[in-house]
């Protein structure tokens, strides 16, 4: 069962909500944020593009803008080598409409995720090599590609990397010493010496502030990054970074403007999706992403490029209908593998392990990241699904907050063939015969404790739905856009009675109820997870507690405030 714990960050909420025209209850959200001090609050609120750092405080950001304008002088042949998730396909797109606006000769490549596998290879780069590439950049990848890099500079191209993955290192001594590529210009946050203020950007942010330090550079005007800024946005929500800093800001910047792109692929994808009007957070991460993502998954992810860098909106069309539908397949053969992994937890298959090293031959390999994470969420361990591979046996894992996953393969270095990642989901490659030596080892070192292994529900402020308003939930809309690191506030009340509930719903999953609190206050409530589990508890008839979130309910011309139930459990005597 999980727990419920009330957030117990202290701050003046009274002073802050009185400095900043906010409820105090906004201001206990925002500190338990971590937001803390009136600059941090202010850009929490109000942070806009020209809150933004500067480009140049990239480490290589000058050396990397002044090799691509020496390849335009020059006429270089540019080769742009992307990842094929949605953030390698995003920053590719930026990277190539960015280049070619300028003036280089570039082409795009991004690897076929069984054919080639992640990032650059010895293959990639004599291709590069036999098309007379002179310049290779790469995006969402490079940091770890020591060999292919060095391969690549024998051969006599000039390479520059930008990536956002850790950088990788090796343990002398008892310390960790960096070891980085050896390209002409790196340029990733996370190097040690990198003064850039904000070390969490994304493949597709990274490669959007080098496009800006270019176009800064070349005196094209700033409404020229609109939409490379709109694939920043969807790019970070897609690759799950935290919604904090400058995320947040360029996720919120390219809500706004999503709606309106001029991008007849991104049109194209809105409309098959039916998305009008304003579109959240949730609904790149959940709709529009996976569609993006499908391509790479199941087929190649040069389909979902061409989609964001089509020009004729009738070719869009049919390339966004085409990633649905792919997206649907997807969903069905992730729903099947689940099951049968979560069967081999349950029947004992894995005994006591805290760390799940789940084998299943039959799982497309491009769905085990995404079969990781719903088994996690489902067994609350960290999780690595593996699967055949074209030569060797490959696999993802994803991991809860107590456990860094790229520390633990790390310290298994010499059994894997390949790795990467960071602390909450990786990647690896390993030989068939070693994947329950790596089980082992990965267990036997581990140090997670049962409390560790409980989900834990964190609630923002104890309060009474009869506190909620419409100004209150109007102010709220300042907290958005929500995501990873910026969750969606969470309110709880206790002691709330049910006076009635139906299903409702063509799938009857939407449980929706009238609730009666002590102080006579009567609210609709709404529930829309587990409907067997909430009438099991609300047939008791007993009090109950609640997790919720309110909003406003728009139906035939009325507006209601409505409590969308989140969490509930029966109060005990």
């Amino acid at each position: 069962m999980e727990k419920w714990v009330v957030a117990a960050k202290r701050a003046d909420f009274y002073g802050i909500a009185k400095k900043f025209g906010i409820d105090p209850v906004l201001a206990r959200i925002i500190r338990n944020r971590d937001v803390v001090g009136d600059p941090a609050i202010d850009l929490y609120l109000h942070g806009g593009m020209d809150d933004l750092p500067s480009p140049w405080l990239l480490k290589d950001m000058e050396k990397a803008v002044e090799i691509l304008l020496e390849g335009i002088r020059l006429k270089k042949r540019v080769r742009i080598i992307g990842d094929y998730d949605i953030d390698g396909v995003c920053a590719s797109a930026i990277l190539y409409k960015g280049f070619r606006r300028i003036g280089l000769c570039a082409d795009t490549y991004i690897p076929h995720r069984v054919t080639d596998g992640y990032g650059l290879n010895a293959h990639l780069i004599g291709q590069a090599g036999e098309d007379g590439i002179e310049l290779l950049v790469t995006c969402d990848n490079g940091i770890a590609a020591h060999q292919e890099v060095a391969q690549a500079k024998a051969m006599g191209m000039t390479v520059i990397v930008t990536d956002h993955h850790n950088i990788p290192y090796e343990e002398k001594e008892g310390r960790r010493i960096p070891v980085l590529p050896p390209a002409d210009a790196v340029i990733d946050p996370k190097q040690e010496d990198c003064p850039y203020p904000f070390s969490e950007l994304c493949g597709a942010a990274i490669a959007y502030k080098l496009i800006s330090a270019l176009y800064e550079r070349c005196g094209l005007p700033k409404e020229e990054l609109e939409e490379s800024l709109i694939l920043a946005a969807v790019a970070t929500v897609g690759d799950v970074m935290d919604l904090q800093g400058e995320n947040r800001i360029l996720v919120k910047e390219g809500l706004r403007r999503l709606p309106h792109t001029k991008s007849p692929g991104l049109q194209a994808l809105l409309e098959v999706n039916d998305l009008t009007g304003e579109v959240s957070a949730y609904h790149i991460g959940f709709v529009l992403g996976p569609c993006i993502n499908a391509s790479g998954r199941l087929d190649t992810a040069q389909r979902s490029l061409q989609l964001l860098l089509e020009t004729d909106p009738q070719r869009a069309a049919v390339l966004a209908g085409d990633l649905l539908h792919m997206n649907e397949s997807r969903k069905s053969m992730t729903a099947v593998q689940v099951e049968e992994a979560v069967r081999l937890v349950e029947t004992g298959t894995y005994g006591d392990d805290k760390i799940l090293v789940i084998y299943l031959p039959k799982c497309h390999e491009s769905l085990a990241g995404i079969v990781a994470g719903r088994v996690r969420e489902r067994c609350h361990r960290p999780v690595f699904i593996l699967t055949d591979g074209e030569q060797d046996v490959k696999g993802s894992g994803r991991s809860i907050e107590a456990y860094p996953m790229y520390d633990g393969l790390n310290a298994c270095s010499d059994l894997l063939v390949r790795f990467g990642g960071h602390a909450m989901a990786a990647g690896l490659s390993i030989h068939r015969e070693d994947v329950d030596e790596l089980r082992r080892r990965l267990n036997g070192q581990c140090t997670l404790t049962e409390q560790d292994m409980i989900p834990k529900t964190v609630i923002d402020v104890p309060m009474p739905i009869s506190y909620v308003t419409e100004e209150l939930i109007r102010q709220m809309s300042l907290l958005e856009p929500f995501g990873k690191g910026n969750a969606k506030p969470l309110f709880a009340e206790r002691d709330i009675r049910v006076r009635d509930y139906r299903i409702l719903g063509k799938n009857k999953n939407v449980v929706r109820m009238d609730l009666e609190t002590s102080d006579g206050c009567c609210r609709p409530g709404i529930c829309f997870t587990d409907v067997e589990k909430v009438t099991g508890i609300l047939a008791a008839g007993r009090p109950v507690s609640i997790l919720y979130y309110p909003q406003i309910h728009e139906y035939r011309g009325s507006r209601d405030i409505q409590i969308v139930i989140q969490g509930i459990q029966a109060v005990s005597d």
